[in-house]
């Protein structure tokens, strides 16, 4: 793996690829940094794009690495999340599972998931919009959340 720490407005984000595609977001350092690589490069620049509202939709080849059957269906749920929208950890589980029960299931895939931001895990909140459970922090949630909210009206309007 190759590994680069990008600066963002929610602190540090350390990415990691592999031969295939971006394997690895992680809330600050970790790893070993300063090695280059285009995938890298491309990477570090579509999260700038993001966290400047300019991008909406990543295209970066993605490497999933691990994962149950139920945590893969639970992290290709979160890609189909539009920007800027939510989805709570019940109606995932009836999407993926077809049983709400599996809310905590979701909370723990959400967790596990290698790919924060990329594979947006921030969009899922609790029952009636409530901030719970962020592996970066409830903060870094809820600073996602409101630049997509923002950026979405921005578009809206304009």
């Amino acid at each position: 793996m190759r590994w680069s720490v990008i600066d963002s407005p929610i602190g540090d984000l350390t990415l990691a690829v592999d031969e295939t595609g971006l394997c690895r977001v992680h809330f600050g350092l970790a790893g070993r940094s300063g090695d280059t690589d285009p995938l890298l490069s491309e990477a570090a620049e579509q999260l700038t794009a993001y966290f400047a509202g300019e991008l909406q939709e990543f295209t970066l080849p993605l490497s999933v690495r691990g994962g149950s059957e139920f945590e893969r269906a639970v992290w290709t749920q979160m890609r189909k999340i539009p920007y800027g929208e939510m989805q709570t950890y019940g109606e995932v589980a009836r999407i993926v599972s077809n049983d709400v029960g599996a809310s905590r299931a979701v909370g723990t895939a959400c967790n596990r998931n290698p790919l924060p931001i990329v594979v947006p895990c921030h969009r899922i909140v609790g029952a009636g919009g409530k901030m719970v459970g962020f592996g970066g922090g409830i903060p870094k949630k809820r600073h996602l959340l409101e630049l997509e909210a923002r950026v979405s009206l921005e578009t809206l309007w304009s």
